[in-house]
């Protein structure tokens, strides 16, 4: 079976016999021949000049250049002599005065460039977190799906951060008494739709409203690209399907409360007893696979589609993403995002081969915040796959490539079964509450905030505890308001 290009790597580097120096880096031979620079050429200069264009460039926070860097770059300068000619050719210098002049070369070499990578460091994440260009049109020629659904009376954690627990069963399915059992949805479109209809269906790209005209969810479908299917959608199943091969998931790890399927999950995170907010932890093999899914292009469209859906749809939440993830990745440089052209701090792929999933809600994520949900594979989806949204009596239709936008923790969902030949995978963005938290917090954990608290202060902050769900349901737009941006 081929190797994943991480695992050749590290084959390689394992397996040949390179060249080693005193501080451990391999190296291969050099077999080129030198090449003089133009007499008058200046390294020194070249960087300062380099750096100095870039200050107007820089849309971060401006660096500050140590004050001994010029004085380092100086000794960079080379300084070119007249050719020697044969008869008169410069004597060698000793070994004991060569010596010095190389470590002052390296150091300030390595200040230099560490000085570099500060700079692009800072630019670059910037640059990623400004949000995506609007499309006023999508949303002026868009038809609402209007709903009875009342967000702002939808209960959620006493907090606000993070939606409630739930106990595997929605109000929804009590009332029809519905019941899975089993580690595999059961629900069956005829259920639904037959004597019994209850529940609209559909599968044109819509905004879903709630009672007070609010946004609260947008099914996006994908671009209006003719070639999305063979370029897109068709790689990031030859993907999942890699890496389904590929991985080592546990049977246990396989049985969990959304279904039956391997998931891999990566990015940073901050809930289940962690102290502190943390990249989440895979082993060597899953590493490797994941870095493959990550780097895949396919999968970096879809994460940048689904950006371009929230900013369009949802600006002022995305605004507050933005505000509070720029802080974040500021304070906690060697954290990274999944993908650069996205907001959400993790993603998890559901490597089916059959993945649907039972009720439930995604309670640790941010509860009135957005997450992006990506059907991938070969099934029927006028048969199977559907999204049920129970709390809002709603089925859609969910063709593969598609991809939706809602409130995952606040609302109980899960999907119909497809057929038994037939395929789907699942492509998930998201960040946690606890992050979020964690940030307004002042950078520490709940104990410790509401200790460096008075009384008065803790007061108060019950108080907003409070109004959070409601503060947070008033970032999502109506479609009036929208449409006058």
């Amino acid at each position: 079976m081929p190797l994943l290009p991480g695992f050749q790597a590290v084959y390689d580097a394992l397996f040949h016999e390179f060249r080693v120096t005193r501080s451990g880096r391999a190296f291969s031979p050099w077999e080129g021949e030198a090449i003089t620079a133009a007499p008058g050429f200046s390294i020194g200069g070249a960087v300062l000049s380099v750096l100095e264009s870039q200050q107007d460039e820089d849309l971060a926070e401006p660096d500050t250049v140590d004050e001994d860097l010029a004085a380092a770059v100086e000794t960079l300068e080379v300084e070119t002599a007249a050719e020697p000619t044969p008869s008169s050719p410069s004597p060698p210098s000793p070994p004991s005065q060569a010596s010095a002049p190389r470590k002052a070369r390296g150091k300030a070499g390595s200040k230099v460039r560490r000085q570099i990578a500060r700079k692009a460091a800072k630019v670059n994440d910037h640059l990623r977190l400004l949000p995506p260009a609007r499309r006023p049109k999508h949303v002026k020629a868009a038809v609402p799906v209007k709903t009875k659904f009342q967000l702002m009376k939808h209960r959620v954690a006493s907090t606000g951060w993070i939606g409630l627990r739930d106990d595997g069963q929605s109000t929804q399915e009590k009332a029809v008494d519905f019941e899975e059992p089993g580690w595999t949805p059961s629900h069956q479109l005829q259920d639904f739709f037959g004597d019994r209809r209850r529940f609209k269906g559909f599968h044109k790209t819509r905004p879903l409203l709630d009672a007070a005209g609010r946004a609260f969810a947008i099914f996006a479908g994908h671009p209006d690209d003719p070639n999305w299917k063979r370029d897109v959608h068709d790689p990031a199943v030859e993907a999942m399907e890699a890496a389904r091969a590929q991985c080592k998931v546990s049977e246990a790890r396989r049985y969990h409360r959304r279904g039956h399927f391997p998931p891999l999950s990566a990015g940073d995170s901050y809930s289940g007893g962690q102290m502190q907010p943390g990249a989440l932890v895979n082993g060597v093999i899953n590493t490797a696979v994941l870095l493959a899914l990550l780097s895949n292009v396919a999968f970096i469209r879809l994460a940048g589609f689904a950006i371009g859906v929230f900013a369009n749809w949802a600006p002022n939440l995305f605004d507050y993403y933005i505000v509070h993830m720029r802080k974040f990745y500021r304070r906690y440089t060697h954290l990274h995002r999944p993908f650069l052209n996205s907001i959400w701090t993790a993603c998890t792929f559901n490597l089916g081969p059959q993945t649907c999933c039972l009720g439930h809600r995604d309670f640790g994520n941010l509860a009135f915040g957005w997450c992006a949900v990506t059907a991938l594979g070969d099934y029927d989806y006028t048969k199977g796959g559907h999204l049920i949204l129970w709390d809002c009596k709603i089925i859609l239709e969910f063709p593969p490539g598609c991809t939706i936008l809602l409130p995952s923790a606040a609302i109980f969902h899960s999907n119909i079964p497809i057929g038994p030949n037939e395929r789907r995978y699942s492509f998930t963005q998201y960040t946690s509450g606890g992050i979020f938290r964690w940030i307004e917090h002042g950078f520490q954990c709940e104990e410790d905030y509401f200790a460096s608290l008075s009384e008065e202060e803790v007061s108060r902050e019950r108080a907003e505890a409070r109004g959070r769900w409601s503060k947070g349901v008033e970032y999502f737009s109506t479609l009036e308001e929208l449409r006058s941006m």
